[in-house]
């Protein structure tokens, strides 16, 4: 049952029967704030040119009105024109025995809308680092948030695989790189390729400094060192196919798919397609070529185009160079428009992080004025920085935190923390190696997602890896905790499906919260908030562990009120590791 359409249901039924049809007037209903008593919040104010009484006589007269005539509601109280109403333990017995037999609880029924998301979207120079875990750990729990709301979903992965970022690893193999494989140097194939994206830009400022001590400026300078001259050689002829090049970019961009494939497996994220900029970027030119048709771009003396938007409150943008190069929103052009044509998208939803929100906000504009209405389904979700405490990371000078490295550390850091409180006692190597592999992966995925998407946010790894508190450990242990408290009552014999006993007041909140998970899920997809996913799944596990302290669930004598709680420990369960795979992370049954 739908709470929220109930209440509306009978209080407008009740107001209707006091006052007379509605007629264009909105009830106002709403959750009741946690410093007043009461589940849900009527606003009479709407209602008193019908009632033509005060608010408080109003609020009164609806409250008794419907404690008389709907057994559901136990009670009310007023405060002045707002009218609080008290559900009864009967009507949250029936939500719980609801929630109990759906296994599907939280999952909202088919939309028919198909919504594509793009993620990870990595350039082929470099492995992935913390910003790309932030990035594929959003995209996806976004990506299953939206699918729980009963949309289609198509997560996707952009590769950034051509260009002159990729051109300068290359470069710097062939220039420095002896013929170094992944196989004789024992490096994932994503690393040694970005060793070499750091080895470019140590020689690009050595050439740049010399030149500037032959007296060029440091602008004429970082244009003319004959390092970066032959990384734009190389790409010209990389775009004229050139065999040499096109063959030494194969080979160099597999040994990044392979190491991407490594860490992508690691993270537990996936993707449906997977597009490449290479394969999209001429389309882009052919947009390009018709906005120039039609009068929306225009083209420099030095052959480069571009669009004037200053009209529009931002600048003029490049699409061509002049040596009909291509850049990124060439190829973002192209991209969207492959998308929305293959795949009759109802929106198509981007994350990528907020350095690039100017980009977006173009990329949407030129589309609209190409004449391609679905732009307007076009959304940037925009996300933070992730910092360190020792500050922020620089690919180019290889000061990134490594995604393969920080996810080895997040495994060992679990493992020697869960060892050290004796959440491992018992296990075998391999379930201890599952465990710490679920805790460490749970922490840091749980860190990253419980901070709102649009915050730069400071990441401490041991800080995440806390059994107490707001951390995935946490309500991990709080999952691992009910399942053994489950198999106990197994082993004891204790029958379940008694008939259930009395409830109290504590068990009345934590159905309560219970029945606030579709809510929150709808919310979430709403916002693109894997946020308000992570912090009610906290706030659930911190009540049931609050309530597992004050009451006695196995020792229980009364045979039906051991049966419900049992119950209830088991929709708990249920729901925590519902929420919980919404975020990407799994939850142990032991630990």
């Amino acid at each position: 049952m739908n709470i929220e359409e109930f209440l509306y249901g009978v209080v407008k039924s009740s107001v209707e029967s006091l006052y007379g049809a509605l007629d264009g007037e909105q009830l106002q209903i709403q959750k009741t704030r946690k410093e007043f008593e009461g589940d849900y919040t009527l606003v009479v104010f709407p209602l008193l040119r019908r009632s033509r009484k005060s608010p408080e006589a109003t609020a009164a007269e609806v409250g008794e009105y419907l404690v008389a005539n709907c057994s559901e509601i136990s009670g009310f109280n007023v405060v002045k024109g707002f009218l609080n109403l008290s559900l009864g333990v009967g009507f949250w017995a029936q939500r719980f025995a609801e929630i109990y037999g759906d296994d599907n609880f939280g999952t909202a029924p088919a939309t028919g809308r198909t919504i594509m998301i793009e993620y990870s979207s990595p350039n082929t120079n470099k492995p992935l680092h913390l910003g790309h875990i932030r990035n594929n750990l959003l995209g996806y729990s976004v990506a299953q948030i939206l699918k729980a709301n009963g949309h289609n979903i198509i997560k996707v992965n952009l590769v950034n695989d051509r260009g002159i970022h990729i051109c300068k690893s290359m470069l710097a193999w062939k220039l420095y790189g002896n013929g170094e494989t992944p196989e004789s140097s024992g490096m994932k194939g994503d690393h040694l390729v970005g060793k070499y994206y750091v080895e470019f830009d140590k020689h690009y400022k050595e050439q740049i400094k010399e030149l500037v001590a032959q007296g060029k400026s440091e602008d004429e300078a970082k244009k003319t060192a004959p390092v970066m001259l032959a990384a734009q050689e190389m790409l010209r002829k990389w775009e004229a196919k050139d065999p040499e090049v096109y063959a030494l970019w194969e080979t160099m961009n597999g040994w990044v798919y392979d190491g991407f494939d490594v860490t992508y497996k690691a993270l537990g994220v996936d993707f449906d397609k997977v597009y490449y900029e290479s394969q999209t970027y001429l389309l882009g030119k052919s947009l390009v070529e018709e906005g120039l048709a039609k009068g929306i771009f225009f083209r420099k003396e030095d052959n480069s185009v571009w669009i004037d938007l200053t009209a529009d409150g931002l600048d003029q943008k490049l699409l061509l160079r002049g040596d009909g190069t291509s850049v990124y929103m060439t190829q973002d052009l192209g991209t969207a428009f492959r998308r929305f044509e293959d795949n009759k998208l109802d929106d198509m939803i981007y994350v990528v992080g907020n350095e690039q929100n100017y980009h977006f906000q173009v990329l949407k504009l030129i589309l609209k004025k190409l004449g391609y209405d679905w732009s307007d389904n076009i959304y940037h979700l925009s996300y933070g920085m992730v910092e360190l405490p020792e500050g922020k990371m620089k690919s180019r000078e290889g000061t990134v935190v490594d995604a393969d490295d920080l996810i080895a550390d997040m495994v060992s850091t679990a493992r020697e923390m869960s060892k050290e409180l004796g959440k491992l006692d018992g296990c075998s190597d391999e379930e201890a190696d599952a465990v710490s592999t679920m805790v460490g992966l749970g922490a840091l995925k749980y860190f990253i997602l419980k901070v709102d998407p649009k915050k730069t946010m400071l990441f401490d790894p041991r800080e995440s890896i806390d059994f107490n508190g707001n951390t995935g450990p946490f309500i991990q242990y709080t999952h691992a905790r009910i399942c053994s408290i489950l198999r106990k009552a197994k082993d004891a014999g204790i029958d379940r499906s008694l008939q259930c006993g009395d409830i109290l007041p504590v068990e009345t909140e934590l159905i309560k919260t219970l029945c606030d998970y579709p809510n929150v899920v709808a919310a979430a997809g709403e916002s693109f908030a894997p946020s308000f996913i992570a912090n009610y799944a906290y706030e659930l596990a911190k009540k049931f562990n609050g309530y597992y302290h004050d009451y006695s669930i196995l020792r229980e004598e009364n045979t039906a009120i051991c049966a419900m709680r049992l119950r209830l420990a088991e929709s708990v369960a249920k729901v925590l590791k519902s929420a919980m795979k919404l975020l990407g992370i799994d939850v142990p049954d032991r630990m």
